[in-house]
């Protein structure tokens, strides 16, 4: 029997303000990853909690200040904290002066997963009869850059930890997608960069060995996806519109199976930024225009038309991130109304399934 009580925070981009950067067309609010982090912290700090997920981006880019900072946040917490590296944890492969190397994240977070400083990934029996597998989806190729792959090592390890876990329930972390949140995620150029290269593989390996529920983050929206049974919770960005955690409830249920309550909850304020949602609403809004012409020139949408459509998606990213959202263009050209109304809260039937934020899952 697993009853249990547990948050996950996701992207969090920590940046202590003399690390702040300045970059013009940034979308992460970064100057309220602190405060926003506190709130969330205190919320979930009154609740009994059993433990916390933090699948990646722990950071802005990878400072030590940075890392070092949240490390002790999280040892002061009363509750376990588990974490994985994120794509700006670690954003070279060795340490600069401004960032710590791939090696160096696990000897920041000792105490929150990492008890073996020599291995990126890890697993832990966090409860009986619950086995956290905490992966790492950071890889770099031959040139130094990054990308979001498992080795051949870790799907060995991987491999391994899955046969011998049978008899428990299994929830795995990992900071790039595996099943897809947005429509033709793993196709499109702009979406690509959010999904694990070896998804497909990855998949099969989880659904061969009985394994039902996936944690993510990187994409910075709020979404429930599934795909032949396996379930994937990817959370929004705390420093993101609409600035999002969750809490949730896992128990069994009398029939043996295990049933997963997800409630979702927003920072609606911080100090300086009183009307945070509103702000920072608008703050995607100014910033959207080259990613929705981007959008619209795919689709072969003439350019002075598409133009003309691009005002009316101001807020359409904001509105996916939020999670839940029907849309409707209905003055739209055929070809890019569909393609927009697609990303919405529809299920296959046509009919709203507003399951992203909250919702109650019954797992296999």
């Amino acid at each position: 029997m697993i009853n249990c009580r547990f948050a996950v925070i996701s992207d969090l981009h920590i940046a202590l303000p003399e690390t702040i950067w300045d970059l013009p067309g940034r979308f992460h609010l970064v100057e309220v990853s602190i405060p926003a982090l506190e709130i969330a912290l205190s919320h979930l700090e009154s609740l009994n909690l059993d433990f916390l997920l933090l699948p990646g981006d722990l950071t802005q880019n990878g400072e030590p200040k940075n890392h070092s900072w949240l490390q002790q946040r999280l040892a002061s917490l009363p509750f376990p904290v588990y974490v994985i590296p994120g794509n700006h944890d670690v954003p070279f492969l060795s340490a600069t002066e401004n960032a710590i190397g791939f090696a160096d994240f696990p000897s920041y977070y000792s105490q929150f997963g990492y008890e073996n400083c020599d291995s990126l990934y890890y697993t832990r029996e966090i409860l009986p009869g619950l086995q956290l597998i905490a992966l790492s989806s950071n890889q770099f190729d031959e040139e130094g850059k990054q990308q979001g792959y498992l080795d051949e090592t870790q799907l060995a390890w991987l491999e391994g930890v899955l046969s011998q876990t049978q008899e428990q329930f299994v929830m795995v972390m990992i900071h790039h997608n595996v099943v897809e949140h947005l429509p033709g995620q793993s196709k499109h150029s702009l979406g690509q960069r959010y999904m694990l290269d070896n998804a497909t593989l990855l998949r099969q390996m989880l659904r061969d060995a009985g394994v039902s529920l996936l944690f993510t983050g990187h994409l910075h929206v709020q979404d429930l996806a599934e795909e032949d049974g396996l379930y994937e919770i990817t959370t929004g960005s705390l420093v993101s519109y609409p600035h999002p955690y969750r809490v949730l409830e896992l128990r069994t249920t009398s029939e043996g199976k295990q049933e997963l309550d997800i409630q979702s909850h927003r920072i609606e304020t911080v100090p300086g930024w009183e009307n945070l949602q509103q702000l920072s609403r608008e703050w995607i809004g100014d910033r959207s225009l080259p990613f929705m012409m981007k959008l619209l020139n795919d689709l072969n949408i003439p350019q002075p038309i598409a133009e003309s459509l691009a005002g009316q998606l101001r807020y359409f990213w904001a509105d996916v991130a939020a999670g839940d959202t029907i849309f409707s263009f209905p003055n739209f050209p055929t070809t890019a109304r569909h393609f927009f109304e697609q990303f919405g809260a529809i299920h296959s039937n046509g009919t709203p399934n507003p399951i992203d934020n909250n919702a109650t899952l019954i797992l296999s």
